[in-house]
């Protein structure tokens, strides 16, 4: 269907409400919404642009916001949460999976291709319990008994996947929520220490001083973060041995003793090592500290029958960068007190909502001075986990800020075929934005949501 058809079925207060934003004429801001990609909360921005040639100081170029329908111009939110866009967040995640795939396959965007030998593993570190809770299907999809028994609790059913109660409390009177809320908070730096014993741990497997260890090895990583369905936070991570030189951004094959078998009983070591004492805010849990299911596997090269293979990785740990605490039943935007008595209009679960108020109790800063610095109630939606959900070490490969360049890059160059010849130390350019809302108005949103689905064939 045809844009004008489109606007003519889009008709009354849809139609009024963006000729008043844009104009009569829409061609340039139907051409704005196709360049979003199917972004449901764009960013406008107000300002300009220039190029100028280095040496002359003439003008190459010029853009200014002047001369768009509405006097702003519309750009992708760049969200990586699935639930607030799924567009921006599509992308996230092919972007992810890049990263990963690059640090593990190699031969691109500055990892040589020798990084397919190296010992590689595909680790998952959890969290301790805080109280039973009701449990789904496994892994294999198959139905077990929830909880026969367990410290005076009984769930004898099967629940299905879908089912509500999977991950909530069996007794929530019972259940550690400042505990939990406290072991989300601290995740990042469990996992900190966790990268600092494992380095200790591997130089002494190896009879090695840690300053010895460091000059012939380099451990590189590669991690997720993914809330499980009871709200607490778990990471899913590929770690690497590489080999050092002189030069630190040299990624070489690492030392024949830095074996496969050596990572794998030193990340169990290591896990087991890391403590860190809690606030003693009267819960059960005293210490902070990993799960006992640690699972390990090493990285297959290639597409092998029954192994974890290079791109299966890549694809898994991108799945879970696009997710965030919204997956376990609470809300995925900031609260504020208002919002506190009424959570379940927002979608959160009893389990969640409870969680939201210990985190927003705990963070009053009269009645827990000492627990400030977590900034519970800023990250309360998130119940506690205030951390990067993707991370990665400097060697392991490149930065999502460079691939999201390279992407730039190449529609600068479609845009402008004529300029691919100027180098960009010839060029000078100068440019002045301003922040001027977010998110569609109501007609725009009506009309971008039809232009979208037309342009995926559907129909409007």
């Amino acid at each position: 269907m045809s844009t004008p058809a489109l606007l003519a079925e889009c008709v009354g207060p849809v139609v009024r409400d963006l000729a008043r934003r844009s104009g009569k004429d829409l061609s340039r801001w139907v051409e704005q919404v196709h360049r979003l990609g199917g972004c449901t909360e764009p960013v406008r921005l107000v300002g300009e642009t220039m190029t100028l040639d280095a040496v002359s100081g003439e003008i190459v170029c010029s853009y200014s916001t002047a001369g768009e329908p509405h006097g702003q111009l519309l750009v992708r939110c760049g969200n990586r949460r699935a639930s607030r866009c799924p567009s921006c967040a599509e992308l996230y995640r092919r972007d992810t999976f890049h990263l990963i795939r690059a640090g593990l396959l190699g031969g691109a965007k500055g990892v040589p291709a020798s990084v397919r030998s190296h010992p590689r593993v595909f680790t998952t570190l959890t969290a301790p319990s805080f109280g039973p809770v009701h449990r789904g299907p496994d892994k294999n999809g198959v139905r077990r008994v929830c909880h026969p028994r367990r410290n005076g609790l009984a769930c004898f059913e099967r629940h299905k996947a879908d089912d509500d109660r999977i991950g909530q409390p069996l007794d929530p009177d019972s259940y550690d929520y400042v505990g939990h809320v406290l072991w989300n908070a601290h995740a990042g730096e469990l996992w900190r220490r966790f990268t600092i014993y494992l380095r200790r741990h591997l130089a002494a497997a190896a009879g090695l001083t840690q300053t010895a260890f460091n000059k012939a090895v380099r451990v590189s990583f590669a991690k997720v973060a993914e809330y499980q369905a009871r709200g607490v936070v778990h990471f899913h991570a590929v770690v690497r041995l590489d080999g050092r030189t002189s030069d630190p951004a040299d990624v070489v094959e690492p030392p024949s003793w830095a074996s496969l078998e050596l990572l794998d009983t030193a990340i169990g070591s290591a896990v087991a090592a890391v403590r860190l004492k809690a606030p003693d805010l009267g819960q059960p849990a005293k210490e902070l500290v990993w799960g006992r299911q640690v699972d390990v596997k090493p990285i297959e090269t290639g597409e092998l029958d029954g192994h974890l293979s290079e791109q299966a990785v890549a694809a898994y740990v991108a799945k879970y960068a696009t997710k965030a605490a919204e997956t376990s039943g609470t809300v995925d935007r900031r609260i504020h007190a208002h919002d506190l008595s009424r959570l379940h209009e927002h979608g959160a679960s009893t389990h969640a909502a409870r969680l939201i108020r210990t985190a927003w109790r705990l963070g009053n800063p009269q009645a827990h001075p000492e627990l400030t610095g977590l900034r519970l109630r800023k990250w309360a939606h998130m119940l506690g986990f205030r951390g990067h959900f993707s991370t990665r070490s400097r060697a392991y490969s490149t930065t999502l800020g460079a691939i999201r360049d390279e992407r730039a890059t190449y529609r600068q160059t479609q845009d402008l075929p004529g300029r691919t010849e100027m180098r960009e130390e010839s060029t000078l350019v100068l440019a002045h934005w301003s922040f001027a809302g977010q998110g569609y108005t109501a007609g725009e949103s009506h009309l971008a949501a039809v232009l979208s689905t037309t342009a995926k064939g559907g129909s409007p």
